[in-house]
């Protein structure tokens, strides 16, 4: 379903460097696959994430999403493979002010033209499976951070996204939370097909990924478990 093929981002640094932020970058996640990306600070991830979500053009190589180049993408283009074929969750938590849970999570929903309650009842039951029944009304700014970011976990599976890429997904969560939240990701990914790459420094994520890549100075370095992280049980 994803597949980067030697994927090149250089930027230039001060003095005349060159910060190779990917060099030469090669990865596949199939469908149905939970692909945990490790990586520290700096390593590439963002980028990594930035040029598979079609914000961002790689200097070289190419990126496949279900056969089909997404790397070189008119922004029209783009957009709507950012709408109706991908899943992202960022670090953000970026929902509309003043607006109910359970409208900010169909958002994405609303721009297809289904029609507001289509699009609500669409949703509700990924809200259901997130925790957040007994919060579909509340206002974006009465939730907690961590019912924020499961809100835009559930927008970015709203469209049956056939790629997820997510930065951090649990990052706001408690542990037992985060265990929720992986299964689900896990489950998602199984039932519809979905391939998922995830970025995370949250050690449980081994235990829920079919396979964990390591990425440093721009490169895959590594396809076996980080050192230091024990594998959970799923």
């Amino acid at each position: 379903m994803l597949e980067l093929r030697e994927v090149v981002k250089h930027y230039a640094g001060g003095g005349g460097d060159v910060i190779r932020a990917l060099d030469g970058v090669s990865l596949t996640v199939a469908p149905g696959e939970l692909c945990a990306l490790y990586g520290p600070s700096g390593s590439g991830k963002t980028t990594l994430l930035t040029i598979v979500a079609a914000l961002l053009r790689p200097d070289a190589g190419e990126v496949l999403v279900d056969g089909r180049r997404v790397d070189d993408l008119s922004a029209i283009a783009a957009a709507r493979y950012r709408r109706n074929e991908l899943g992202f969750i960022g670090q953000a938590l970026d929902l509309i002010p003043g607006v109910s849970a359970i409208d900010n999570a169909a958002l994405k929903l609303f721009d297809t033209c289904i029609g507001v309650r289509k699009a609500r009842r669409a949703v509700a039951p990924l809200m259901e499976r997130l925790g957040l029944g007994d919060r579909l009304s509340h206002r974006a700014e009465q939730l907690s951070s961590g019912e924020r970011q499961r809100v835009l976990i559930a927008r970015a599976l709203a469209t049956d996204p056939k790629l997820v890429v997510a930065d951090e997904p649990t990052g706001s969560l408690d542990a037992d939370r985060s265990r929720e939240v992986l299964a689900l990701l896990t489950e998602v990914c199984a039932e519809r097909g979905a391939a998922m790459l995830l970025v995370t420094h949250d050690p449980q994520a081994a235990g829920f990924a079919t396979h964990v890549r390591t990425l440093a100075a721009g490169r895959i370095v590594t396809s076996s478990q980080p050192l230091g992280l024990s594998t959970m049980s799923r």
